[in-house]
């Protein structure tokens, strides 16, 4: 299984910083030797995305973060062994699509796909393990402004809707990380390079697929969700850590 972790943007909502804010330092762990050490809020997303079972994942990069590279380029620790690593360029921030979409070389028809934020820190730890693997599924969190987010309306927990950013959002719930076959990331890829489409937002596109009579489940399995792209999330994911089992 991949995961997907679209790693390109350019973090102008907490900018400046000395390197990627996928790097931003948020908490710590200990090594095996026993030592503390600082921990990257990329890293949260990562080791959920292999408690959900993702063996290799894949970083969408812009061609200025080597730094990212150099940081996970041997690979990821994972319950005592690694997980590979693969970097894909996206030549200039074009939106979360054409990041996502990036990968698809990669992805074979029959391989289940996880796609996560790597700016956000979310709970329970292991979500993603409760979406299924044959359909597009999304994990859903509730969330006080939905405005900010891209909120999922249900109909039971079938998808009618994904409100992107939404003054009147009719739903607190969002999505934080999602899932599909193989198959379907091709499918929306196919429907995104059609000329009258080119979608920046996932949440657009997937309306468009909806509408052609596929279907989506979202899963409420989500309980804390933090964007962590600006200083207030940053101080809300710190708050949100120390208090965290």
């Amino acid at each position: 299984m991949w995961g997907i972790i679209p790693a390109a943007g350019n973090g102008t909502r907490i900018q400046p910083l000395a390197f990627s804010k996928e790097l931003l330092p948020v908490g710590s762990f200990r090594d095996d030797d026993g030592t503390e050490r600082p921990k990257a809020v990329s890293e949260y997303l990562v080791e959920r995305m292999v408690a959900g079972g993702a063996t290799k994942i894949c970083f969408v990069i812009s061609p200025t973060k080597s730094d990212i590279v150099r940081y996970y380029g041997g690979g990821v620790a994972a319950g005592g062994g690694r997980v590979d690593t693969a970097f894909v360029v996206q030549p200039q921030a074009a939106g979360l699509c054409d990041a996502v979409f990036r990968a698809c070389p990669l992805v074979g028809a029959d391989e289940p796909v996880l796609v996560g934020l790597p700016d956000t820190i979310w709970f329970p730890a292991d979500a993603l393990a409760r979406l299924p693997d044959d359909r597009l599924s999304f994990l859903l969190f509730p969330v006080e402004r939905p405005e900010l987010f891209d909120a999922v309306v249900l109909d039971g927990d079938r998808v009618r809707e994904i409100q992107v950013k939404q003054a009147d959002a009719h739903s607190r719930w969002v999505w934080g990380a999602f899932k599909m076959p193989g198959r379907v990331l091709h499918e929306l890829h196919a429907l995104w390079q059609r000329p009258d489409r080119r979608d920046e937002y996932i949440g657009t596109l997937v309306n468009a697929w909806l509408a052609l009579g596929n279907e989506a489940v979202g899963v409420r399995a989500g309980e804390s969700y933090v964007d962590v792209g600006t200083l207030g999330g940053y101080r809300e994911a710190v708050a949100l850590l120390g208090g965290a089992p």
